[in-house]
């Protein structure tokens, strides 16, 4: 059943405690309507929630607890780690609301963090490409763009970051702009208290944020050449 996000179970954190000690298929079976009553039916909720809440604000980003939750198994063919479970459950809200659009916010609950992302990742080639032409031809833009960011608390991220400049901007002296031409992401990212989850305010938090963030999509959506334009009426 859906309805409004009213906070994760107050067994979400132990039971993720529990699945890495055990990291049993028997054990999750005997215990997976614990699993779904405190952490992937609210995360439904949030996902659906947090989707009606976005188009109300005009953000483009929407998702449903069917598209837009990531399996809670992991992926063990080619890994020598062969642990059926993640420690985490985790979400993402796009254009289109499935999980292969880009500029897109992201959310995760887990031991090891929690935290919102609004993100560009992994753009392919030409994209990232056309982002990096962005700043080296209209660095104005990216200035504005960092400070505007920086106004709401937030930072690009340097996670992945080539350590040499990709081949064709090696003229670029600028500290800030080289460094941001290495990422091969940009992100911005909102950690959150793991005692915040259980409540529904963590929702409105969320919402805060990808408002905040907003710029950074609406960046990447102009090279993109998917920005809609704000009405003037």
């Amino acid at each position: 059943m859906s309805g409004a996000f009213t906070g994760f179970g107050r067994k979400a954190i132990p039971f993720l405690k529990a699945l890495d000690f055990h990291q049993s298929r028997e054990w999750f079976q005997e215990n997976r309507d614990l699993f779904e009553s405190e952490l992937r039916e609210p995360l439904g909720d949030l996902v659906e929630t947090l989707s009606e809440r976005f188009g109300a604000a005009g953000l483009g980003l929407r998702g449903d607890r069917k598209k837009s939750l990531f399996r809670i198994n992991r992926d063990v063919r080619f890994s020598k780690d062969k642990r059926p479970y993640t420690t985490h459950v985790s979400a993402i809200l796009s254009p289109d609301g499935t999980k292969m659009e880009q500029g897109v916010f992201f959310f995760y609950l887990g031991l090891d963090a929690c935290f919102a992302a609004v993100a560009w990742w992994q753009p392919e080639a030409a994209m990232l490409q056309a982002m990096r032409r962005t700043i080296e031809t209209k660095p104005g833009e990216f200035r504005k763009l960092v400070a505007v960011l920086k106004k709401g608390k937030l930072e690009l991220g340097t996670q992945g970051a080539m350590k040499r400049m990709p081949r064709g901007f090696e003229h670029i002296t600028d500290s800030e702009l080289s460094a941001a031409i290495r990422n091969r992401h940009f992100v911005v990212r909102q950690e959150i208290d793991p005692a915040s989850v259980h409540a529904p305010e963590l929702a409105e938090a969320l919402v805060d944020f990808a408002v905040r963030a907003r710029p950074l999509l609406d960046w990447g959506r102009a090279i993109q050449g998917t920005l809609v334009p704000v009405s003037q009426d």
